[in-house]
């Protein structure tokens, strides 16, 4: 079974600015600040085959997991990680794929001067095929929101 959930935000602020944001490390320092427990760099630099550790807060109710960057775009501001360990893989889940999208979009009517886009993206093994239900954007809808605040407190 496949499935993809997405959530796309304005942002006030230049596209390549919330870049050095949303296509780098610097979004997971800033959920390690607010929704996380901690994120631990395993290996890499931020680029194509880094490594990191997720550990949520325990309120949360999500396992910890270990998520590896599969492709960073800097030209086309896309950046995609898979989960390679844990979290929704210990639930019969065989792919789960975060992308993360910064498009220009210059608008004098709302202000905005890009949007970002995360997309969701699973499969689920047919006999696990109810934990389907336990994907949810909302950690990446508060995550996108702390990171917008971030991005507007520092222009």
């Amino acid at each position: 079974m496949f499935g993809s959930l997405s959530e796309e935000v304005e942002v006030k602020v230049a596209a390549d600015k919330a870049w050095q944001i949303y296509g780098t490390i610097k979004l997971g320092e800033i959920a390690a600040k607010h929704i996380l427990e901690s994120l631990e760099v395993i290996e890499g630099d931020g680029g194509v085959g880094t490594v990191i550790k997720v550990t949520f807060k325990p309120e949360a109710g999500l396992s910890p997991y270990k998520e590896k960057y599969t492709m960073v775009d800097n030209d086309k501001m896309v950046r995609e990680a898979e989960m390679i360990e844990g979290g929704y893989l210990d639930l019969g889940f065989t792919l789960y794929r975060v992308r993360i999208e910064v498009k220009d979009n210059t608008s004098e009517e709302t202000g905005s001067l890009c949007i970002v886009k995360i997309t969701l993206e699973y499969e689920v093994k047919e006999e696990a095929a109810d934990n389907a239900s336990f994907v949810t954007i909302e950690p990446y809808a508060v995550l996108m929101k702390f990171a917008n605040e971030h991005l507007l407190s520092s222009t």
